[in-house]
């Protein structure tokens, strides 16, 4: 059985254009997480020495930095498909629900 309501829903042209937009910055901003996330394992992994290097006369590294710095590209994009999500998405699936009310 399918519900009319649904048919007429995934047939609005406005429901794919919001299903694409919605897929493409969900890929790239996974894309960059990874990139970031990994690059970051990677110099663990094969370059020790660089992330070893004190800041000026201290005992931190220059690691602890870098690594904070991934945490705060996790929230900054995280904040960035929010509002995306808040201003277009929302407005989008409203327009959406009223095309199917009809």
């Amino acid at each position: 059985m399918s519900d009319p309501v649904v048919d007429k829903i995934q047939k609005n042209p406005k429901y794919l254009e919001l299903k694409t937009k919605r897929n493409n910055i969900g890929w790239a901003l996974t894309l960059l997480m990874l990139v970031v996330y990994y690059g970051y394992i990677a110099l663990i992994a094969f370059n020790k020495p660089f992330l070893a290097q004190p800041i000026s006369a201290g005992v931190t590294t220059l690691g602890i930095p870098i690594g904070m710095g991934v945490i705060v590209f996790t929230v900054l994009i995280t904040a960035i498909y929010v509002r995306r999500a808040n201003n277009e998405f929302d407005a989008l699936t409203s327009e959406i629900l009223k095309d199917a009310a009809k």
